[in-house]
């Protein structure tokens, strides 16, 4: 049985390596993010809006208990989840734990170039979003250094390097 949780800042690519590294194994992906907006019908913006960060949360480590439980599986969990509750010390005794770390200028230029909305970055200026960033990232690194296993994906702008950040995982996980 392989269950793997892929953790990290928003825009550090786990969504994009948990699915390559998925389908490299023959397994099931899923993103916290997707799963918890098909469970609730709602996006993950209208969860915040109607319950705010704490509702979600407690929403999202619901969830986390379930996919966790999957067999054959890699997991891309949000950024804030490690954060939370008991949720980083669950993770750990579930599966295997990738924190994919990316310094702040990569993760910044990530999240610029995405699609998604990102319900902590909206109505900030450039200036706004890397100030909170860098503060959320700081505060962040004491749940994400906790993970079994750490990954550089600073390098990761493309996709031989996307493939080559995969190849790592496997690598670390002996797979």
């Amino acid at each position: 049985m392989i269950r793997i949780i892929l953790l990290g800042y928003m825009g550090a690519g786990k969504t994009t390596i948990g699915k390559e590294l998925a389908k490299e194994l023959g397994i099931a992906f899923y993103d916290l993010d997707w799963y918890i907006q098909t469970r609730r019908r709602k996006s993950v913006k209208e969860i915040f809006d109607e319950f705010g960060e704490e509702g979600f949360r407690k929403i999202e480590h619901n969830m986390l208990h379930e996919v966790a439980e999957f067999e054959d599986v890699v997991i891309s969990c949000g950024g804030g989840t490690p954060c939370f509750f008991d949720n980083m010390a669950y993770m750990n005794q579930q599966a295997e734990t990738i924190y994919l770390k990316a310094d702040l200028d990569v993760l910044y230029m990530h999240l610029q170039m995405g699609k998604g909305v990102r319900p902590l970055l909206l109505n900030k200026t450039p200036d706004e979003v890397k100030e909170f960033m860098s503060r959320q990232l700081a505060e962040r690194e004491a749940f994400y250094s906790q993970a079994k296993y750490t990954l550089d994906v600073s390098l990761m702008d493309n996709f031989e390097k996307i493939a080559v950040s995969v190849a790592e995982v496997k690598k670390l996980l002996q797979l």
